[in-house]
């Protein structure tokens, strides 16, 4: 693995739930549209101002022009606004899920990375010690009842001919209830992570651990002139080498690193260091201190 910071790691998940924030915004956009007036599948007989009613009803797109369905037969046998709706939920549901299994290992007696608060823990009705991360395994476990609404949606739509077929009436169920268990989701977990204490200390002692800065050393020696080839093999001696002597990579006497290639010099302290390590992914998108700061900056500023 390589070091990234707490605050690196959770902006991969704001990208996540933001991109569901628009994707959401593009399936109000495409299901907004006015039905009214496709009667049982052929359209009505009757004067209807189509037009002016979704106007009233604020069926209108970005311009305020309305928004209406422009085929009777298709207006009547669609349900894309159901399956499109729970699609864009349980892709959600899924970055939810993913995020809580971490923060289940996080919390963990392994890890110890992060506390979650007791409100939303209990403890074990029989192991006194234990503490269960209740709201983020619920989390976890209701992603899998959204994903089967919307494999349930698909499944009912896919055999069936054009107009309105009684089988529909199976669709209220999985969409209203992937509605309520989104919106109770998204809630009791914001409270949550918003309680959230992190223990640095314990993510330090961790990134430590394993040569999480093995890769810095092979960039070093390329930059130095050496293939990344060649670079990546005399590396993995220096971890032969650490391994043996029960050290970090960093804790090699400088002498034994030049064993390895003569070239490397006193700086490479520098690059072995977790600081270091995240300074030198100083990019756009990158793990450096700077450019996480200024993500955050930015979706704070989009996010008003």
């Amino acid at each position: 693995a390589q070091p990234v910071s707490f605050g690196h790691h959770m902006l991969a998940y704001v990208e996540m739930f933001s991109r569901d924030a628009e994707r959401m915004g593009e399936v109000r956009r495409r299901v907004n549209r006015l039905p009214l007036g496709a009667a049982a599948l052929a359209g009505t007989s009757y004067p209807l101002d189509r037009e002016r009613v979704a106007v009233t009803l604020e069926m209108i797109d970005e311009q305020g022009r309305p928004q209406v369905c422009q085929n009777s037969l298709d207006a009547v046998s669609d349900r894309d606004f159901a399956i499109e709706f729970t699609a864009a939920a349980a892709l959600a549901m899924v970055h939810i899920s993913r995020l809580s299994e971490e923060l289940i290992l996080w919390m963990s007696q392994n890890f110890g990375f992060i506390h979650i608060a007791d409100r939303f823990t209990t403890g074990s009705s029989i192991m006194p010690q234990k503490k269960n991360p209740d709201v983020p395994e619920l989390a976890r476990g209701k992603t899998g009842r959204v994903v089967g609404h919307l494999m349930g949606l698909l499944t009912l739509m896919k055999g069936q001919p054009l107009a309105y077929n009684k089988d529909n009436q199976e669709d209220k169920e999985p969409l209203f209830d992937t509605v309520d268990t989104l919106k109770d989701t998204l809630r009791i977990f914001a409270e949550m992570v918003g309680g959230i204490t992190v223990r640095p200390d314990a993510m330090e002692r961790a990134a430590l651990r394993g040569y999480a800065t093995a890769t810095d050393l092979a960039d070093y020696l390329t930059k130095k002139g050496l293939p990344f080839r060649d670079a990546h093999e005399t590396v993995a001696h220096a971890v032969k080498a650490a391994t043996a002597r029960q050290v970090d990579l960093s804790e090699l006497p400088l002498a034994v690193l030049q064993e390895f290639n003569p070239s490397i010099e006193q700086d490479v302290y520098d690059v072995l260091s977790l600081r270091g390590s995240l300074n030198a992914r100083n990019i756009l998108g990158g793990t450096a201190p700077g450019q996480v700061r200024t993500q955050i900056a930015r979706h704070r500023t989009r996010l008003g």
